[in-house]
């Protein structure tokens, strides 16, 4: 029997509804209505439906044509309000495959029609489409007429979609507060009604809200809420990869953000929706500049450009040829035509109101200009950017210090340079305080290293050694000042540091040699399920907030009152030219050592014949071949860095460059010419120089430390802490290493770790012994929390990919660099019996992550562990022989010294204070 007329618009009517939710379900529905007439009032609806369908499942094409389809259906059947509707919806369709002016047309043709709570909704689309093209104001006030009236109707869905919009135009403008309420109350809105996709979208403007705001932990946090839940309804997650890319950008992880937008652009090819591709590339230029590949960025923004061109989106060229004119200018261009670019641009990005992009590009100009001497030109620009350095966002303040700093340089003010170069590393520092997790802070450094590259520029061409000091403590190992913080589900990451553990526990002994027949579909789950654990660690870990305590200006004095009658050597890169700073009896210089390139070359030949020589590599011949290079690399090396120092190292009665030296004078005569305690500040590869290896610092106490800075540090609290002792008296010292602060460990698969920790336990009668089953990851976390010396003999392994999953291995499986963080504080001294335990991961400024750095953020001193290969046997050989120095009152730096020269094995350095 046929379905009445009200059966078939009401089934119309239901499948339009069902179709947002269930596009596929909905569809069906739709064409089961169709197909019993295809010419009254529910065929046209059921058409709206179908097109609508079509979209929800990324088949633009499709749903277009259907839509078209419904109108001409509704104009036959003079139904003008049912062509209206079915415009409406055309509207999204044509701006999602970049027909903007198409979509403007179809909006004129349905605003005659459409009335009440139908028309607030069009005009809710109208903001979406004038929003894209820039023309945000009008945007706003389509949006500003729509949203009482949607909310008078209860309509909370389009109210999301309204508020949702608007705010995201309010971010475009700066306006983060208006943003952030829109966005929260669409949030709610979405929650509560159920509305999954929308509130999927809604989270990952929260992300782009608080990026743009510079809250990068909550930004991650938004981001990764809204990719969960779009994986929840199973919609593409191609947008917010692309935001939390750039988000990721902000903070230096260049590698994770180019993974990101491969997955996202494959995605979005893959989708049908056109429109956002332009974006796409836009967003894979910035990364390839940032991660200093200029050719692929420029040829990225240039189709990107190209893209947004046609959709008509002039202001979004504008931008994808800004980020063409920077990647020309990185790959070396100084152009008239360049500056002609760089000025247009920021003149055309003010006009349509972005926020950054105008001063970006002013600054460009600048440059560009006084590269051509053309300095009044110069200075303008400079000062256009400069004027907004008293602006709230971070971002601006930056830029227009650094215009400042430049301004000053073109006016021949470097004084005055150097202190607007202080000013924008001060204000990056705030804004990078609010990153609590140890990556985000080492990656974000690089955000200043360009104006601390200036900085220290200035300080050399002048021949300023106190002040190429100060400039190379500025922005150097500053993550490592501060102590992580700890996420706020921190027992959540526990649990996932503990399953992990287990995970990799089972994928060894799955992967293990003894195992016959092992699944590779068992290694394949194991591995997908190590990433997972991996991901959701990582992830969870920043969304720890910092909080900004600026830190005292460096003191190059009272670094040299604490040196006493150690000497200081800073190394110092500007792009291949190394440089050296001595402190020596309150003496400060600067000598130039040469090409770093130079000394790199030899560094990988030490490290390489160290590496065979230690494994016994080869044939007797080979071995001895290995000898005899490493022999001259570590020579050629040793007068690479430290000849051009030798007198500064170990000579007496020089004058000059002195850095109130009170307090230092006299002490010349307490160490001879020679055999004076070293403190060695590395720089780039130079972390993982074998330092021991080289001539001058054979038989020599050799301190390693991340930065002068934080030897300081730790030479204040040492000494702070004897006063303190002293003062309380006899008996009343704080735990020493021989006593109840002493923890001794065994890790698994080591064969020297047993005997050489009883051999220790002999020694260290009160010790905490941990070794077979009892060495747990947990127990030995428990155990180091707060000891005062501890000595760990196990497998270390460091990850390059991503330096804080570094482990060394427990019995149960691995203990992470994780798991330290989360310790109260760390022992005083760390002695790690491990191959390679002490390599860490170099981000620029010297930024450091590994285990080796870890530690000094966490409490620990004084780490003693090896950057090389070491022979189990030489292991324990020199580690009883430092322990015996230890026990003798040695510090340690020196009892390492003693003990490498007594067994005349190396590949062990002291890091930190060092005694």
């Amino acid at each position: 029997m046929p379905s009445s007329a009200a059966d078939r618009l009401s089934r119309a009517l239901s499948a339009l509804d069902q179709v947002l939710a269930q596009p596929a379900e909905g569809r069906a529905a739709a064409e089961a209505v169709l197909a019993e007439d295809d010419g009254d009032e529910a065929a046209i609806i059921a058409l709206r439906a179908i097109g609508l369908s079509w979209r929800e499942n990324g088949d633009l094409r499709r749903a277009s044509r259907t839509l078209r389809r419904a109108i001409a259906m509704a104009d036959r059947a003079s139904m003008p309000y049912r062509a209206a509707e079915a415009r409406m919806t055309l509207v999204v369709i044509l701006a999602d495959l970049g027909n903007t002016d198409g979509a403007l047309a179809e909006v004129a043709l349905a605003d005659s029609v459409l009335t009440g709570l139908d028309r607030a909704r069009l005009r809710v689309n109208l903001g979406l489409v004038l929003g894209r093209i820039g023309r945000s104001a009008e945007a706003l006030e389509a949006l500003d007429a729509s949203q009482p009236v949607l909310a008078a109707y209860g309509d909370a869905r389009w109210e999301a979609i309204a508020l949702n919009l608007r705010g995201i135009i309010h971010v475009y403008r700066g306006a983060g507060q208006p943003a952030q309420s829109d966005l929260l109350r669409a949030a709610q809105l979405t929650e509560d009604g159920g509305y999954g996709l929308i509130n999927a979208m809604v989270l990952g403007n929260l992300g782009f809200a608080a990026h743009r705001a510079g809250d990068l932990p909550s930004a991650l946090f938004w981001f990764d809420a809204a990719i969960e839940r779009f994986a929840e309804i199973d919609k593409p997650v191609a947008p917010m990869l692309v935001d939390r890319a750039e988000a990721l950008l902000t903070a230096g992880l260049g590698t994770e953000a180019h993974t990101s937008l491969r997955k996202a652009i494959a995605e979005q090819e893959r989708s049908g929706f056109r429109y956002d591709r332009a974006e796409y590339h836009l967003a894979w230029a910035r990364a390839a500049l940032a991660d200093g590949d200029p050719a692929v960025a420029e040829q990225a923004a240039r189709t990107a450009r190209g893209m947004f061109g046609r959709q008509r989106r002039a202001a979004w060229a504008d931008l994808a040829r800004y980020v063409e004119a920077s990647a020309r200018f990185a790959t070396g261009e100084r152009s008239p035509a360049l500056l002609k670019t760089a000025v247009e641009l920021g003149d055309r990005m003010d006009a349509a109101k972005w926020p950054v992009a105008p001063l970006e590009a002013r600054l460009l100009a600048g440059r560009v200009a006084a590269a051509l001497n053309l300095r009044e030109q110069a200075l303008a620009l400079f000062d256009q950017v400069a004027r907004h350095r008293n602006r709230r966002e971070v971002e601006i303040r930056a830029l227009a210090w650094h215009a400042h700093a430049l301004h000053a340089l073109s006016a021949g003010r470097p004084s005055s340079a150097e202190r607007a170069l202080q000013a924008a590393l001060r204000v990056h520092a705030e804004n990078n305080a609010v990153l609590g997790a140890t990556d985000l802070r080492a990656h974000a450094a690089a955000r200043g290293e360009e104006l601390a590259k200036l900085g220290l520029r200035l300080a050399l061409e002048r021949g300023d050694a106190r002040a190429v000091l100060r400039w190379a403590e500025t922005w150097r190992a500053a993550s490592l000042r501060r102590r992580p913080v700890r996420p706020p589900d921190d027992e959540q990451l526990a649990a996932d540091l503990a399953e992990l553990r287990g995970v990799v526990a089972d994928l060894a002994a799955v992967e293990a040699p003894t195992t016959l027949e092992s699944s590779r579909s068992e290694v394949s789950r194991l591995n997908a399920e190590r990433l997972r654990l991996e991901a959701a660690i990582r992830d969870r870990s920043r969304y720890a907030r910092g909080t900004y305590a600026p830190e005292p200006p460096f003191s190059p004095a009272a670094l040299a009152g604490a040196l006493g009658a150690r000497v200081l050597v800073e190394f110092v890169r500007l792009d291949d030219d190394l440089h050296a700073v001595t402190v020596r009896d309150g003496v400060v210089r600067r000598h130039r050592l040469g090409s770093y390139a130079a000394v790199l070359k030899q560094l990988d030949v030490v490290r390489f014949t160290m590496n065979r020589m230690s494994r016994r590599f080869g044939s007797a011949t080979m071995q001895a071949a290995a000898v005899q290079a490493y022999d001259h690399s570590r020579q050629v090396l040793d007068g690479l860095l430290f000849g051009p120092v030798r007198r500064a190292l170990d000579g007496v009665g020089e004058v000059g460059g002195v850095v109130g030296a009170a307090g230092v004078a006299g002490v010349a005569g307490a160490a001879g010419a020679g055999d004076r305690p070293l403190i060695v500040v590395p720089t780039g590869s130079l972390h993982a120089l074998p330092w021991t290896a080289l001539p001058t610092c054979a038989g020599r106490a050799v301190s390693v430390t991340p930065s002068a800075r934080l030897w300081l540090a730790a030479a204040n609290a040492v000494e702070g802490a004897l006063g303190a002792a002293t003062a309380a008296g006899p008996g009343t010292a704080a735990t020493s290493a021989t006593g109840l602060g002493t923890v001794l460990m065994a890790g698994p698969g080591l064969a020297h770790a047993e005997p050489e920790i009883a051999a220790l336990a002999a020694r260290y009668p009160d010790a905490v012994v941990l070794a077979g089953a009892e060495a747990t990851a947990a127990n030995a976390a428990r155990a180091l929390d707060g000891a005062a010396l501890a000595h760990v003999a196990t497998h270390g392994r460091f990850r390059a990919d991503h330096p804080l999953f570094s482990s060394l291995d427990a019995f149960d499986g691995p203990l992470y660099v994780y798991d330290l963080e989360r310790l109260g504080s760390t022992p005083q001294t760390l002695v790690l019996s491990a191959c390679e335990s002490a390599l860490s991961g170099v981000r620029p400024g010297d930024e450091l992550m590994g285990l080796a750095s870890a530690v000094f953020a966490l409490g620990t001193r004084t780490l003693i562990a090896s950057v090389t290969p070491v022979d189990d046997a030489d292991t324990r050989t020199l580690m009883l022989a430092l322990h015996a120095a230890l026990a003798a009152g040695r510090p340690p730096a020196a009892a390492l010294a003693e003990a490498s020269a007594a067994t005349g094995i190396g590949g062990f350095v002291c890091f930190g204070f060092g005694g």
